[in-house]
């Protein structure tokens, strides 16, 4: 009779992903290493807060003091670490971008000057078309 009021045990959480997995995914394909390579700022993102430094280069995505592998893949496609970072959208002057993991586990939308502008509506727009959800922004 005691068996009959204990609780089941819980299943482990695991992360809600920040893209809904149904939604169509898409990378920008001529985001080459050569135009996303340098210093970023981050002005909207689900791992980092507004105004932390970025940089890409020598193979490496270093958020903050977060540093992990960056090796392309070719089509807007890398790899960093276990998780492939697909830029979603790179306005024509590389000025900012907006990238993503395709599993849901995070997304940016970076500036070279962390004042995008009207490019900020852009980004947003395009991460909110692939399933992001943009109210999971870090504050």
């Amino acid at each position: 009779m005691l068996a009959a009021c204990s609780v089941a045990p819980k299943a482990p959480l695991s992360p809600v992903p920040v893209r809904n997995p149904t939604t169509a995914v898409a990378s920008q394909v001529n985001a080459d290493p050569a135009r996303v390579q340098g210093q970023w700022v981050v002005v909207q993102s689900s791992k980092a807060v507004a105004g932390t430094p970025v940089r890409i280069g020598n193979g490496a995505l270093q958020i903050g003091s977060d540093a992990q592998a960056f090796v392309a893949r070719g089509q807007g496609r890398f790899a960093s670490g276990d998780t492939e970072v697909w830029v979603h959208w790179l306005d024509d002057d590389d000025r900012t971008v907006a990238m993503g993991t395709p599993d849901g586990a995070w997304f940016a939308i970076l500036d070279r000057t962390g004042r995008p502008g009207e490019r900020l509506n852009a980004a947003r727009d395009i991460l909110g078309w692939y399933g992001y959800d943009l109210s999971r922004v870090m504050k």
